[in-house]
């Protein structure tokens, strides 16, 4: 777990959680921006996911996270990446004679992502 010098993080919650096994660091003195990446995707997993689920338990929300992160890292696009995938589980997309037209003889098949909450979209060849 990766955390700033704020009061908030006493050294109590810090032997908290190195008894679960989790190793604690803290950033660097007067560096802000140390954190940042940290701070991105735990907002982006609040917004995207915490926000809209109520976790009944702490095996319910392991499994909530463990699938948002699969989506988050191979079904959600990332703008950064034009927009891509940073692990595309598809092959490349077929030429289609009109950008905004479907490549002949296939179809959009939509999968459902934490119980509807997201989507993901994928090409698959339609049954001939």
């Amino acid at each position: 777990m990766i955390h700033d010098r704020d009061s908030i993080f006493s050294q109590e919650l810090d032997r908290g959680v190195t008894a679960l096994g989790v190793r604690v660091l803290r950033t660097p003195l007067r560096a802000p921006k140390a954190n940042s990446v940290c701070e991105r995707l735990g907002g982006t997993l609040r917004r995207e996911c915490l926000d809209l689920l109520i976790p009944l338990n702490e095996r319910h929300l392991k499994m909530t996270v463990t699938e948002w992160g699969i989506h988050y890292n191979r079904g959600r696009p990332h703008s950064s990446l034009g927009p891509g995938l940073p692990e595309p589980s598809q092959d490349s997309v077929p030429i289609s004679d009109h950008r905004h037209k479907l490549p002949a003889g296939h179809r959009v098949v939509k999968t459902s992502v934490l119980g509807g909450l997201h989507h993901e979209y994928r090409l698959v060849k339609e049954a001939a």
